[in-house]
């Protein structure tokens, strides 16, 4: 991936539901930046405890077998992929079992500890040949980038959350609504890294808004705390 336009590191927060993962994507790929699921990953690590018929509420188990995992993932937002001891489960990972068992696995602070290193090292390598980089998650602008230049933490009402779930994965809204009711709560009561915006933090509700809209009040965000290469032959380069 060729040098793009963002400079440095954006970092988007928030709870299911509310686009991240798809305006994340979009957001790096206008900007030629390179992009991280974090979510992917520790859905790669939950996915890795099931394999190995692990009770995912067995922390010392569960931390096992996560250090013994490979787990990859692409940082091109145009061609993502996640492996597992390097066969693709990018769609895998999107099962129904994994989303129930992601939220107590990602809470072990073993696991978070491991898979947060390589996320900061994932991040560096990014910033180093590319320039800048989007992460997406749920602790990225406190715990994985609390340096950011950017950091957005976006919201959503659980009601408009789970009407976009329950089209996304055509399930029942009221199935759905509770799925997103306790993972919310479940996240954002774990003891380590839970589910809150920075202090620092811009929030930005996307309950009445669609994706260009709120893509584009990123865009603004970006340009305006100046993390956009300027062009050569401005007088300005950096």
């Amino acid at each position: 991936m060729e040098h793009g336009e963002l400079l440095g590191v954006v970092a988007l927060d928030g709870p299911s539901g509310t686009g991240k993962s798809t305006v994340a994507r979009r957001l790096a790929g206008s900007l030629g930046a390179a992009y991280l699921d974090t979510g992917a990953m520790y859905r790669a690590a939950t996915l890795a405890v099931l394999r190995a018929q692990v009770d995912p509420t067995d922390a010392a188990a569960v931390t096992e077998v996560v250090q013994r995992a490979r787990i990859g993932l692409s940082t091109d937002p145009g061609a993502q992929a996640t492996t597992v001891d390097g066969a693709d489960v990018s769609a895998e990972i999107r099962g129904q079992e994994v989303t129930t068992a992601v939220s107590p696995v990602s809470a072990v602070p073993q696991v978070r500890a491991q898979l947060v290193a390589e996320q900061r090292r994932i991040i560096t390598e990014a910033l180093d040949t590319v320039g800048g980089i989007v992460v997406e998650g749920r602790d990225i602008g406190t715990t994985v980038a609390p340096d950011a230049a950017l950091k957005v933490y976006l919201t959503a009402s659980a009601e408009a959350r789970a009407q976009r779930r329950s089209r996304q994965d055509s399930t029942d809204l009221s199935a759905t609504l509770a799925s997103v009711q306790r993972r919310d709560a479940y996240d954002s009561s774990r003891a380590t890294s839970p589910l809150r915006p920075a202090e620092d933090a811009v929030e930005l509700d996307t309950t009445e808004l669609d994706l260009a809209g709120v893509q584009a009040e990123l865009l603004a965000m970006v340009s305006e705390r100046d993390m956009l290469k300027v062009p050569t032959g401005s007088g300005r380069e950096r």
